[in-house]
Order: C-alpha cells, then sequence, then structure tokens
C-alpha cells in the first residue's frame, strides 16, 4: 500500500539538499544542490529535441557510463543551452565545483539548469555559489523544500513529494521535487524532475521502470505544444532502507514499480495544473481504441489543441473542436460511433453519442465548464484499449508570461 508522506526529496535516508539565491536572478532563489550520503545508482532520461542544452549532453554520457552519482547541481534563471564551447565549459567547472566541495570525481555529478536559452552562462556566480550553499546541505525536509523552491523559473509554487512502502520488510521511501510551467509537451519538456530513494534496487531495473513510467506520466502532458531543451528527469537510489536488493522482476518489483509511478503522474499532473497562465486543469480519458498507443495519440492530441484550450478558456463547449483534433490525430476510427461527454464537480453533460450531436443545455454546460478542473471523456468502438492525458488552458496571461519573459 503506497502510503503519502511529508516532504520531497530528502524523505528517504540518506540524502541532503539545500537550496539558495546566490545571484543568477536578482534576489531569487535560483541554486539547488543535491547529495546523496552513500553513492547512489543514477538512471535518467532526457529531451527528445534535436537541441540540447549542455547539461543534459552531459549528463546523457554519465548514464551511458553507469556511473554511481554522489550529487546533483542545478540552477534556475540560465539554461546554459546554445552557448557554445563557452557554456560547455562552464557546465563543466559546474561539476567540478561540487566535485571538490564532495571530493570526489567530476564523473560522479550531474547538472542541471533551466531559464533562458542562448544567454552566456554565469559561472563564476554559480561556483561561488555552489561554495557558498554547500555547507547549508542538511536532510531535512526543510532543505528539500528550500531545493525545491529554488529550481522554480515561471512557476508559482514549489512542486514535492513523497511516499512510502514496505519492501521485505522494510519501509522504503520516495522523495521528489519538479519545477515546470511552459514549455511543457509530451515527450518531455521544460521540465526538471529529480527523484530520491532510498530502496535497492539493480540499475537495469530501475531504467527500465522509468522508462516504461514516463510513457504514461510525463509523456501525456502538454502546457503549450513547446519541447524545450533542457528536459531532465533523474531517479537516485542508495540502497540505504536495507532491503534485500530488487534483482528480479518479483511482488518487491512490482511495488516499487507502482510506487514510482504513482510520484510521477503526481508530479506530472502538479507540472499542468501551475501551466503558465492556466486557469483549468483538463483531463482527456479515451476509452475504445485498437491499441494503447492509437489511445494515447487521440488523447494527445486533444489536450494539445489550442482551439479546444481557449475553449475551455472561454468555458465555451464546443465538441467539434474535440472531434477536429481526434480527426487531425491521424488514428483511423468510425465517426458514427463517437460518444463525448464532459464532466466536472458540477455535474456531466453529454454532447455527441454515437456520432450524433444531442441537445444540449448550454447554461449547464458553461456551469461544468467554468470550474477549474474538467474532464473530456471520449469512447470510441475500435477495441478495448484505453490512455489519459493531461494539459490545462491557454488564457490571455499566457501571451503575458512570454511576451517578456527574459526581462
Amino acid at each position: 500500500m503506497i502510503k503519502q508522506i511529508a516532504g520531497g526529496v530528502t524523505a528517504p535516508k540518506g540524502y541532503q539538499a539545500t537550496g539558495g539565491a546566490v545571484g543568477i536572478k536578482d534576489g531569487i532563489k535560483d541554486m539547488a544542490i543535491l547529495v546523496s550520503d552513500v553513492p547512489a545508482v543514477a538512471v535518467g532520461a532526457f529531451t527528445t529535441n534535436v537541441v540540447k542544452a549542455t547539461s543534459v549532453l552531459r549528463n546523457m554520457k554519465i548514464m551511458q557510463q553507469k556511473n554511481t552519482i554522489k550529487g546533483i547541481v542545478i540552477n534556475s534563471g540560465n539554461a546554459n543551452a546554445c552557448t557554445g564551447s563557452q557554456g560547455e565549459k562552464a557546465n563543466q567547472e559546474m561539476a567540478e565545483t561540487l566535485a571538490q566541495c564532495l571530493k570526489v570525481g567530476q564523473e560522479q555529478i550531474l547538472t542541471a539548469s533551466t531559464g533562458v536559452i542562448g544567454t552566456v552562462f554565469p559561472i563564476e556566480t554559480v561556483k561561488k555559489g555552489i561554495h557558498t550553499l554547500f555547507p547549508s546541505l542538511d536532510n531535512t525536509l526543510e532543505k528539500g523544500h528550500l531545493a525545491a523552491e529554488a529550481i522554480m523559473t515561471t512557476d508559482t509554487y514549489s512542486k514535492e513529494v513523497a511516499v512510502e512502502v514496505e519492501i521485505d520488510g522494510k519501509m522504503i521511501k520516495i522523495g521528489a521535487m519538479a519545477k515546470g510551467s511552459g514549455m511543457i509537451h509530451p515527450n518531455m519538456a521544460t521540465m526538471l524532475s529529480f527523484i530520491t530513494t532510498d530502496a535497492a534496487i539493480e540499475r537495469e531495473l530501475l531504467d527500465e521502470i522509468l522508462k516504461e513510467s514516463i510513457q504514461t506520466s510525463y509523456n501525456m502532458i502538454s502546457v503549450d505544444g513547446d519541447t524545450s531543451t533542457n528536459d531532465t528527469v533523474v531517479v537516485l537510489a542508495n540502497g540505504m532502507a536495507g532491503n534485500t536488493k530488487i534483482v528480479q522482476k518479483n511482488k518487491d518489483y512490482e511495488i516499487f514499480k507502482e510506487a514510482l509511478h504513482f510520484v510521477n503522474i503526481k508530479l506530472a499532473k502538479d507540472l499542468v495544473r501551475d501551466g503558465e497562465g492556466a486557469t483549468k486543469f483538463i483531463e482527456v480519458s479515451v476509452s475504445g481504441a485498437k491499441t494503447e498507443e492509437d489511445a494515447k495519440i487521440i488523447a494527445k492530441s486533444v489536450i494539445t489543441s489550442n482551439l479546444v484550450k481557449t475553449a475551455m478558456f472561454g468555458a465555451d463547449a464546443n465538441w467539434g473542436r474535440v472531434l477536429c483534433a481526434m480527426g487531425y490525430s491521424g488514428i483511423a476510427f468510425d465517426t458514427k460511433k463517437v460518444d463525448i461527454i464532459y464532466h466536472s464537480k458540477k455535474g456531466s453533460i453529454a454532447l455527441m453519442e454515437q456520432g450524433t450531436p444531442i441537445v444540449f443545455d448550454e447554461q449547464k454546460a458553461a456551469e461544468i465548464l467554468h470550474e477549474n478542473e474538467i474532464t473530456v471523456e471520449i469512447k470510441i468502438a475500435e477495441g478495448t484499449q484505453k490512455a489519459v492525458a493531461w494539459g490545462c488552458d491557454l488564457s490571455y496571461d499566457y501571451v503575458k508570461i512570454n511576451g517578456d519573459y527574459r526581462s
């Protein structure tokens, strides 16, 4: 049984964190450090964008080498992306600085950056900041919260979650923090997610669990259709819970897998709830598809439609936009067998049944769509598979936020 507990990345045994303002942004928290007391098994997933930030490229190499990891340093306010050789050198120095503080090799350090693309990376400020923050590392929940706040950019609140489950008679914990508000789109987007666990698990199995979980969590969300250069999800497992190491797909494996997926789903939903300028959280549920992949594609097509998003912002029950987005998804289905239903706390309203439009109460529909959490239920009649995607509406404030982002 999964039990949600207080905290974030410092909730599991053997992790310390800190965060603070070091001068990258004017007076705002802009750097976080996360450290494992013992070398941790590490796996990760990164942006699908061809243009990748220097931290992403370096982290990908380290993951390929299957190194254990001791620490991660993260900055906000500057993405260190598209910054040429200067950016690469700066990113390396960033890693080396934390490595020196921990007295380990630089290959045991990961880095991450988020913020404006293409601006010179302030490496001297970053290095000084690492030295300043390092002594404040601690395992308290408060220090984990500071780290979660320090990785924010346009986020309006920090995103943390922690859970515990029993494995092999031991209580193991998983903690996490994430950031992301804009440039959020299926196949990873400007989001950083750092997950810690004290479970002992074989690296290959942890990697498999993460990759599978991502497909139905982070890859099923969208805010604005833009895929970032810096997307990073990292899981550290230090084994300090003392459970017998998970080395095969047994009951312990399934318990851990379910718990990690719970964490990823929680963070993924938080990311879209905090979408830039968002006023509504939207869930799109598709059932009756031939394959799960077909259901995913249809759900993502609807959740990424700007016309659907703006209709939701205006509380307009324009189901034609939903059907249109389904139609250009590339998945074949019989339009004469489609049901579309909207749900919220104010009730449910059917808009289409078996491909036939239903004359509905516009006032009731508006009441349902004025709620801040809405589900679009779509039924097709091609098979038995289903999928869910999450997103938000598109408001005036999204344009305002991104119109002056660099200022």
